[in-house]
């Protein structure tokens, strides 16, 4: 369904409910009122009379001197058309009576007075603010709903292209770093470039088409991380010693794509030192439990040139943190710390993605 379908419906169930509160209230006045008179016939001529000027004071007020003057801090505009408003209804309605169904235009009354009274008029429109009163409530009501719903959606929208905007910062912030390590290897006139540009081509399959998702199965995701980490290890060769764990059934695990890349990067990025020192990194991914446990471990090399310590956490793992936010809310648990000569980051987040708002 398009825009135009979509706000047409809205309008014919606007409508709907317009025509259904009328003739709700029509038939609730021609019951009370018949039953006072105990004359029914008389009470639907009486009301067939009333209601086309109920309905046009009622519109009248609630879409045009509310917004035009009450809004506008208007309110002695208000106040004057108002009364002239109500004034002319008066007028209209008793002549309307006295005319066509009744010399006794107040029969309720206990004996029969003609129009023109002031009692009858303070009668009248007290009765005639008592049918605005509702109606104007009514209005007001549906006003918040809508402006609630249109909030809410407005806020939906931003997460949407929040969302958007930091999953698209991952692919260049991830393609920047792979391709430095292919020029590095092209310099060297390395034999490990070749591969590194096939394994890199899968790569940028899975970022650019299959992570364009909402969530994604956690097998998949495992899978391109381990695919990232065979690219590395043409990097790294023998150096990197790398061990993935999975506990638990991870079948039906959905998680945001990409979520945990920039932690195993950050193992890179911290944990590689410009010695020949092993890389030792330790993944972690436990479903045995309520919410699905990530963990990464490296370790902290001893550098002394100063050149080489990255302390900043870069785009990467800021935009981790905001993601999980906007996904999770409060809802996850992430600690990033440092014990004995390692790095350990624990991630918790629900095993189905559920958005904040």
């Amino acid at each position: 369904m398009n825009k135009h379908n979509i706000s047409a419906s809205k309008s014919e169930l606007k409508l709907k409910y317009h025509i259904y509160f009328w003739l709700g209230f029509f038939t609730f006045n021609v019951l009370r009122w018949g039953s006072y008179y105990n004359d029914f016939y008389y009470s639907v001529k009486s009301n067939i009379i009333e209601f086309p000027i109920h309905i046009t004071l009622s519109y009248f007020h609630a879409y045009l001197l509310l917004p035009k003057y009450i809004v506008k801090k208007k309110y002695l505009s208000y106040v004057l058309l108002m009364f002239l408003s109500l004034s002319a209804m008066y007028f209209v309605k008793t002549a309307l009576t006295f005319n066509i169904l009744n010399e006794n235009v107040w029969p309720e009354a206990i004996q029969g007075i003609r129009y023109k009274q002031f009692l009858h008029y303070i009668t009248v429109v007290l009765g005639e603010l008592y049918i605005i009163g509702i109606t104007t409530a009514i209005k007001l009501t549906s006003d918040w709903i809508n402006s609630r719903n249109r909030n809410q959606e407005l806020l939906r929208l931003n997460l949407e292209t929040e969302l958007k905007y930091l999953r698209a910062q991952i692919q260049p912030h991830f393609f920047f770093n792979t391709l430095n390590n292919l020029y590095a290897l092209t310099v060297e006139k390395s034999d490990k470039a070749p591969n590194v540009v096939i394994k890199l081509s899968g790569l940028m399959q899975y970022v650019l088409y299959e992570a364009r998702v909402e969530q994604i199965s956690l097998i998949k995701e495992i899978n391109y991380i381990e695919s990232y980490l065979n690219l590395e290890k043409l990097k790294y060769g023998s150096r990197l010693k790398q061990k993935t764990e999975i506990i638990g059934d991870i079948s039906q695990v959905m998680v945001p794509p990409l979520i945990f890349i920039p932690f195993i990067e950050n193992c890179f990025k911290h944990g590689v030192s410009p010695n020949n020192d092993d890389i030792n990194i330790r993944i972690l991914f436990d479903a045995s439990g309520e919410f699905l446990i990530f963990e990464v471990i490296n370790p902290i090399p001893e550098i002394k040139d100063k050149r080489y310590r990255q302390l900043d956490e870069g785009i990467g793992i800021s935009n981790a943190k905001k993601r999980l936010e906007l996904n999770y809310s409060d809802n996850y648990k992430l600690d990033i710390s440092k014990r004995d000569s390692e790095f350990l980051v624990r991630l918790e987040i629900p095993k189905e993605l559920n958005y904040a708002v």
